[in-house]
């Protein structure tokens, strides 16, 4: 990427005391609140320098003027350029912290993880030959072809596939004439692209699919599940493209129902089993598909009983102020999935709302066994090895593993 040293201009910004704590901390962000003096006013994307009450550098990242967090810090210390050294350099450490994490069973996994990877509201993913980069912040898109370049030049790969944040798309579009799905780099795409985990083959829709196409961060919980299936019956709840269904098959589950009320997602789980159709385990598992609100559905009288049920929803907390309704919600689902177990049988309970904490989702799944009911915990579990949180604001994935008495 181009150097930023000629610049004569610099934007420069004094911040609170209490900032200054935070910033040498290793925090990532910067909020507006936070600033008590600024040179002049900042552009979308160009760097800020954050200097400390005695005048020395404390910082540097890019300023967003229509952010709460006005600042997504790059870097903090001593003062370095922002140079192709310096680019080449952070993308060398993120992929370095991947190194010898999956061997060729496993061709889909995440390469860049935002802030936790120096990299602030950036995602990169690999999918076999395809990367997939999503941008969460308008102050990259100025920067986008040096992006690619950059990764081009040091990961190999066939097609480099653009995904945009909601609120950001229309900036895209207008300004910078990107839009959501667009292949920035080599080949076009003619369906999903095809990639292995733990050798199990899935379908990812890159272009328009869920994140960047797969949720990649539940490959440990999903290889978990796994050993655990032999013989029972399992319900994959919130099942998308059926993840959990296949491991669980592979495993050995007599039968895996897939539970979900989309169409799409469970047309993609159909899709993945006949693309597994090799592996004996997976081919004589009886797999039932069910579309249907998992909430409702779960509280209808029960005509079976399950050896082990998957719990996994899509976030039920996406700011602050739903809390509280949410950790009420995993409780009462995560209720109703107990009374769906069989004696022995087990619950995987899993959140990835970052505004219910570990500790609240975990005491709040505990206690929520029927009456007379108890349950013997066997773990709880966390973030994968690269989807890595470096702060706490980026903590958001939890499971836990509750067995029936």
């Amino acid at each position: 990427m181009k150097s930023e040293a000629s610049k004569t201009s610099r934007l420069r910004l004094r911040v609170t005391t209490a900032a200054q704590t935070i910033l040498r901390s290793g925090h990532p962000w910067l909020f507006a609140d936070s600033i008590r003096e600024q040179n002049r006013e900042g552009k979308l994307g160009e760097l800020a320098i954050i200097y400390d009450k005695n005048d020395s550098f404390l910082a540097m990242g890019l300023f967003d003027p229509g952010s709460p967090i006005r600042v997504r810090i790059l870097h903090a210390g001593k003062p370095q350029n922002l140079n192709d050294a310096f680019w080449k350099q952070k993308l060398a450490v993120a992929l370095s912290r991947r190194a010898g994490l999956f061997d060729g069973q496993t061709t889909g996994y995440r390469l860049i993880n935002g802030e936790s990877d120096g990299w602030p509201a950036l995602i990169l993913d690999r999918y076999d030959s395809t990367l997939v980069l999503k941008i969460y912040s308008g102050m990259w898109l100025a920067r986008l072809n040096e992006i690619v370049d950059l990764l081009r030049a040091e990961i190999p790969n066939e097609r480099i596939v653009l995904r945009l944040s909601r609120n950001i798309q229309l900036l895209a579009e207008s300004e910078f004439k990107l839009r959501e799905g667009q292949i920035l780099s080599g080949n076009g795409l003619a369906g999903p692209v095809i990639f292995l985990e733990s050798g199990i083959r899935f379908e990812a829709d890159v272009l328009q699919g869920q994140k960047t196409g797969f949720f990649l961060d539940q490959r440990e919980n999903r290889r978990i599940v796994e050993t655990l299936a032999q013989g029972r019956n399992v319900l994959n709840a919130f099942s998308f493209s059926g993840g959990f269904s296949l491991y669980a098959a592979r495993g050995g589950a007599t039968s895996v129902a897939s539970l979900d009320i989309s169409t799409h997602a469970l047309e993609s789980a159909k899709r993945n089993f006949a693309l597994n159709s090799s592996n004996k385990n997976i081919a004589t598992c009886r797999h039932e598909i069910i579309q249907d609100d998992v909430f409702e559905w779960l509280q209808k009288p029960a005509h079976n009983l399950f050896g082990l049920i998957i719990v996994d929803p899509p976030s039920l907390a996406k700011r602050e102020s739903e809390r509280a309704d949410a950790i009420r919600a995993y409780g009462k689902l995560c209720g109703s999935a107990m009374e769906r177990l069989s004696p022995g049988g087990i619950l995987v309970a899993a959140s990835c709302s970052a505004h219910v904490s570990a500790d609240e989702f975990f005491n709040v799944v505990r206690s929520a066994a029927p009456g007379g009911r108890r349950f013997e915990e066997l773990m709880t579990t966390r973030h994968a090895p690269d989807h890595h949180a470096s702060f706490k604001e980026a903590e958001y994935l939890k499971c836990i593993y509750l067995k029936s008495a």
